[in-house]
């Protein structure tokens, strides 16, 4: 058992570094096993980062959506871009419904300034965010003839979610009914993105659509007791977008616990440490909890707190254990877009071209080969985001992840800086195999995750089942054969794939 005063070793430095960017390199962990950092002290300087407010831009979406692969292979930050990729997730809008590269690129800037800030704010600035507006069609939600989808997704997927730990109902149709009238009268400006209220399409109590009855919601669900809680409170107008969103942030469960808190608090427990199956289990509830109590999240709603509860909580770095396979540790399968950042940016591998690609192998541009492996950056395939864990792993997902670690190790004609060079990682003196996999498991930071079994299976590899008991790295088609081989063997493991 630990705390935020543990002092970090190598296995809980390399998960953590994993976890909240992009690999454990090695010069990362060194300076937190150097500086003796704890938990707190890491978790802290993580999350205290200053950050860059990008936008990936393009006359087309796949220029922007490379421009963001390329950004974040060079990132200084990689927790920033590990909270926007899952921010994406949660708020999934697709440009092949917005079609407008100008407003999805401004959602992402978006999610770059707030991805740990305010999560009340947060929600409010996506409710006028332009490709939010158009994804989810407030812009066709007019007070005569309404449209539910965003005050739907609003309660199910972004704040409350469809029940509670207790498995009630958080909403009731009603309630969708009356919040779509607060959304009423929003719509943006196509070239700039700029959201803009029209007073003409609210609407109001006053008008002749008043026969909807009172803006009142959560008259059944939320602890607000039978006379629910009036979104006209502050006045009729613009304003009740914000007093939608303040009312479900008061939400409280059949427990007494806050809602949005709880659902919040999970949803980012499962993206930096675990799977959490339904029905949530007694000991995820007691998580959960505990780190909503630690940070405050369910008063302050500072995402920043909430990731430091989670980054120094045992629940995260029991997770970190070797031996993946035994079936005693809970593990997560990489995203296609971690898999492919962490291995370039570990590697020291850029991208060529205007078009990028991998400078080796079969040429394919990166932005084809993550869709292969399943995910599209700006493109989720639906409201509900991309399914994680298992559902990445498929006979066709994997051959393209088996595909790009191949192309990456075959990128040896290129330039300087799309070529990759196993000497910058490893010592070419170095001949006794124990030595060799050591190094290059290191260097890709999963020295401690790989089974028994897997390193004898790659010594074998390594000495031809033994024949030759040593290797000359000097000798070029050794180092060729061999210590690329392995490079793309690890890349392929099963422990590579997983955090």
């Amino acid at each position: 058992m630990g705390d935020a005063n543990t002092v970090l070793d190598a296995a809980s430095a390399r998960h953590l570094l994993r976890r909240t960017g992009f690999g454990a390199a090695p010069k990362n962990l060194q300076r937190i096993l150097d500086g003796g950092l704890t938990r707190g002290q890491a978790a802290d300087q993580l999350i205290a980062f200053k950050g860059k407010n990008f936008t990936p831009k393009g006359k087309y979406i796949d220029n922007a959506h490379d421009r963001w692969v390329k950004f974040m292979i060079k990132a200084k930050y990689p927790l920033q871009e590990k909270l926007v990729l899952f921010w994406h997730d949660h708020f999934a809008t697709s440009n092949v419904k917005v079609q407008n590269v100008r407003t999805m690129g401004l959602q992402i800037r978006l999610m770059h300034i707030m991805c740990k800030g305010s999560f009340k704010d947060f929600v409010k600035a996506m409710n006028r965010d332009a490709a939010m507006i158009e994804f989810l069609d407030t812009v066709r939600n007019h007070k005569d003839i309404p449209n539910e989808n965003y005050a739907r997704e609003l309660q199910e997927l972004f704040t409350l979610g469809v029940h509670d730990f207790a498995g009630n109902p958080n909403y009731k149709q009603e309630d969708i009914v009356q919040i779509a009238r607060a959304l009423t009268g929003w719509d943006y400006e196509y070239n700039t993105g700029i959201s803009r209220f029209h007073d003409y399409d609210h609407d109001y109590n006053a008008d002749f659509l008043a026969d909807r009855g009172p803006k009142v919601i959560y008259q059944s669900t939320g602890g607000f007791g039978a006379g629910g809680r009036a979104f006209d409170v502050n006045g009729e107008g613009a304003q009740e977008i914000d007093t939608v969103i303040d009312i479900i942030f008061d939400h409280t469960d059949t427990n007494g616990k806050n809602t949005v808190a709880r659902r919040t608090a999970r949803r980012l427990l499962e993206y930096f440490a675990h799977p959490i199956n339904d029905p949530i289990s007694p000991a995820d509830v007691a998580v959960v909890d505990q780190v909503v109590a630690e940070s405050g999240f369910d008063a302050n709603w500072n995402i920043g707190g909430l990731l430091r509860a989670i980054f120094v909580n045992d629940a995260f770095y029991e997770t970190a254990a070797p031996e993946p396979f035994t079936g005693s540790t809970k593990k997560s399968v990489k995203w296609p877009i971690d898999y492919v950042v962490t291995t370039l940016r570990l590697l020291g591998v850029n991208l060529a071209s205007k078009f990028p690609y991998v400078d080796g192998g079969d040429y394919q541009r990166i932005r084809d080969q993550l869709t292969s492996m399943g995910q599209t950056l700006l493109e989720p395939p639906s409201v509900f985001g991309w399914d994680w864990e298992s559902s990445w792993i498929s006979s066709a997902t994997l051959l393209a992840r088996y595909n790009f670690a191949t192309d990456i190790v075959s990128a040896r004609n290129g330039s300087k800086s799309t070529a990759f060079h196993p000497e910058r990682f490893i010592q070419l003196t170095l001949t006794d195999p124990d030595d060799i996999l050591a190094a290059v498991t290191d260097a890709l930071g999963i020295t401690d995750q790989l089974t028994a079994a897997e390193r004898n299976a790659l010594v074998d590899y390594l000495t031809d089942g033994g024949a030759n008991p040593t290797l000359d790295l000097n000798d070029y088609d050794t180092r060729n054969r061999k210590l690329h081989g392995l490079f793309a063997l690890v890349l392929q493991s099963p422990a590579y794939q997983l955090h």
